[in-house]
């Protein structure tokens, strides 16, 4: 299971509120869905087959950014994905008088990534998330939750996957370097099951929160 997942675990272990960028643009697709100026333009961008921008997305996150005041705290879950984003999300948090406790890094093998994000599939009508061998569906190609059809989305295809990659290194690596700069990266190892890495970010969060003696 990916970063969406703990993303989720951690909101219900710790409280925290969850902003999710991924439902964010599942929810600007939906035609049921009020759409904001931000949501609408990211809209024509997915129509055209064209990256939605960063001031884009920024405005998106912008218009949530109730998320970052919550008492409980928050997870961001998919941003920021470049450097960009990175500095307008600092710029946030200082106008907000709000400081990040940790960017947390799962870090994982290539191979392993590979063989996670290809045997995902996700319910159609409910948006459960499955895995073909390590949390496989009661009946196969069936939602244990709604009975809805499970399906693979494209860019977890092993092709789309490693041109996945090829984009981390490109935009999303160097975050790594611009949050060790400013002290945050807490990079977690992301193997074993969902609840064992949890467990672990948690602990590891629990640590970087206790006083230096």
């Amino acid at each position: 299971m990916g970063k969406g997942t703990q993303a989720h675990l951690l909101h219900e272990r710790l409280g925290a509120c969850h902003l999710s960028t991924g439902d964010v643009f599942r929810a600007a697709s939906r035609t049921n869905c009020i759409q904001s100026p931000a949501m609408t333009a990211a809209l024509e961008y997915m129509r055209r087959g064209d990256l939605v921008p960063d001031s884009t997305v920024w405005e998106m996150v912008r218009e949530r950014s109730g998320c970052v005041r919550c008492q409980g705290g928050f997870v961001l879950d998919g941003f920021p994905r470049t450097l960009a984003q990175a500095e307008a999300l600092n710029q946030l948090m200082q106008e907000e008088k709000i400081s990040l406790s940790a960017v947390v890094n799962y870090e994982l093998p290539l191979a392993e990534i590979v063989s996670r994000l290809s045997g995902r599939r996700i319910c159609e009508k409910c948006k459960s998330v499955f895995h073909v061998t390590q949390q496989p569906p009661k009946a196969a190609g069936i939602c244990d939750h709604c009975g809805g059809r499970l399906y693979q989305r494209e860019d977890d295809r092993p092709e789309s996957i490693t041109v996945r990659m090829e984009v981390y290194e490109r935009s999303t690596a160097p975050l790594i370097q611009f949050y060790q700069h400013l002290g945050l990266l807490l990079p977690v190892a992301a193997t074993g099951s969902p609840e064992e890495i949890c467990a672990r970010t948690v602990t590891a969060l629990e640590q970087r929160s206790q006083p230096v003696t």
